[in-house]
């Protein structure tokens, strides 16, 4: 089955005075009343049912972001006790979504991206979905064409075209590719040649994927085995009375590190695995998040 988490931890310090611990950025009321987190959900409720999307973000903001969120039920929130980066967010969401669902396919996103139009984002992820529904072993990303040699987003080296076995794909303008490279913040040199090669030998990662559960634990078991161990720990005890204690004592001391660094580098270059881009080029896309 699919599932959609937004990670949406943070509290965007650089936005203060406008975000603060008690109003993260996700909550401020930016477009006509509405909050990044808000928006999140709405995009999103194009794509699945509001049952089957899930909330990752720290266990003190979650009273507020229910408030916000009327139409998300407790169980849709997955707290954490503190942040350890994503890909402790991402493992511990992805993990409780496939301990209880052996078969899902889990989408993860931002609370902090404006995308438009939303049909046609709907559109390309659902293709996503598709690709790694068809080859469990396919970790997909979305890659946005650069505008700048920035440094501070990851960058995919595109490869061949990947067939998905359907004749609609090969002529849709979002068919994936391989990822032969997955460069998380390059100095400003190798930024500045990636992007004179062209968006279709680099684009940006936009931070949104989809994998299959299983897939993606398993990598991070190969990959980051420490953190592993931990959040295995957390899961195993997740529907039991222990549940708070364990996730209050695991979780704090796993390593911190993103997804992008421990899972999709190294999986890039794995041969049990492989990482596919979904472009959402030439689309018209605001996918550059804010500042933290």
């Amino acid at each position: 089955m699919r599932y959609a988490v937004i990670i949406a931890g943070g509290s965007g310090t650089r936005l203060w005075p406008m975000s603060t611990k008690a109003l993260p950025k996700q909550l401020i009321p930016f477009f006509q009343g509405r909050s990044f987190l808000r928006i999140a959900m709405d995009r999103l409720a194009n794509l699945l049912p509001r049952e089957r999307i899930y909330i990752c973000a720290g266990e003190e903001h979650r009273d507020v972001m229910l408030e916000n969120l009327p139409d998300l039920a407790p169980e849709q929130f997955i707290a954490e006790p503190m942040g350890r980066d994503t890909l402790n967010a991402v493992g511990l969401a992805t993990g409780v979504l496939g301990r209880n669902d052996p078969d899902a396919t889990v989408a993860i996103f931002t609370a902090d991206h404006i995308i438009e139009p939303v049909d046609e984002f709907a559109r390309i992820v659902d293709r996503g979905f598709e690709l790694a529904e068809r080859s469990p072993q396919t970790l997909v990303t979305f890659g946005v064409t650069p505008t700048r040699p920035a440094t501070g987003y990851g960058y995919l080296q595109l490869g061949d075209a990947i067939d998905t076995l359907d004749a609609r794909a090969k002529s849709d303008a979002s068919d994936a590719r391989l990822v032969t490279q997955f460069k998380e913040k390059p100095d400003a040199a190798t930024a500045e040649r990636y992007v004179a090669q062209g968006p279709n030998q680099y684009l940006w990662n936009s931070g949104m994927f989809v994998w299959n559960a299983q897939t993606l634990m398993d990598c991070i078991r190969r990959f980051a085995p420490e953190n592993f161990a931990g959040l295995q720990a957390v899961l195993d005890a997740w529907d039991t009375p222990q549940r708070d204690a364990v996730l209050g004592e695991a979780y704090p001391t796993l390593p911190k590190i993103s997804v992008d660094y421990a899972v999709m580098e190294p999986a890039s270059h794995d041969a049990t695995v492989r990482v596919a881009a979904a472009p959402m080029a030439p689309m018209p896309i605001n996918s550059a998040p804010l500042p933290e």
